[in-house]
């Protein structure tokens, strides 16, 4: 067999998958709602706030990254501090996969990561904090083939993608676009977009309300790029 046939049949590498953490594999208010009561108990006299803050996660919101930065802004209009934000924060994040912050898996998430032929990577800005606790709450355990913590994403997802074979097929996959999608993108990765928080900057090669509805086409797309 000649060069140019060998070149021609060569395997394409195995694709990875990048998931997001919080709103895209773990979902439910749960540690949302832990967050805005750990920032009440600890930083403010208002009573209300945490019903403020479950009104406003009911409907999406165009000047608010996600439900983490809602809650800081609302925090921070009531003159909470960045110190008090940050404990309050740290709290609720002992309390994930626990009874006061439930999270719950996609749908068909599961079974999607188990039948799937890609490398599963979990890259989070959360801490590691009952990381390992939450996964098995949803019945993810062992399904991920590297989960990376403190990932200070968007710049860390970029580390993350100048580690892989530059021939390998990558899709990325989350709710927030600059962190999550925006640096694979710019590289013409496969991007997966998830949540109803707007971005009038993202392009998307998919979209949809919840990682549920997009796990078909997802999975399409695996088998799809290891074809010759």
């Amino acid at each position: 067999m000649d060069d140019a046939s060998r070149q021609e049949f060569s395997p394409v590498p195995r694709p990875t998958i990048i998931f997001d953490f919080d709103g895209t594999v773990a979902l439910g208010d749960g540690p949302l709602l832990a967050y805005a009561r750990a920032v009440a108990e600890s930083a403010l006299p208002d009573a209300g706030f945490v019903d403020a803050v479950a009104l406003s996660l009911r409907g999406p919101r165009a000047d608010v990254v996600d439900g983490y930065d809602l809650i800081r802004r609302e925090a921070l209009a009531r003159g909470v501090g960045d110190d008090d934000l940050a404990a309050a924060y740290a709290l609720s994040r002992a309390q994930l996969g626990g009874p006061a912050a439930l999270v719950e898996a996609p749908r068909g998430l599961a079974a999607f990561l188990r039948d799937v032929d890609a490398d599963r990577v979990l890259v989070t800005n959360a801490p590691a904090t009952r990381l390992d606790e939450a996964l098995a709450a949803m019945g993810l355990t062992g399904l991920f083939d590297r989960v990376v913590s403190d990932a200070a994403k968007p710049h860390g997802l970029e580390r993350l993608l100048d580690e892989l074979d530059p021939a390998a097929p990558v899709l990325s996959i989350g709710d927030v676009w600059r962190n999550d999608l925006a640096p694979a993108h710019a590289r013409g990765h496969a991007t997966a977009f998830v949540g109803g928080y707007a971005d009038a900057d993202a392009m998307p090669t998919f979209r949809a309300p919840t990682l549920e509805e997009l796990l078909p086409a997802l999975a399409e797309w695996a088998a799809s790029v290891r074809l010759p």
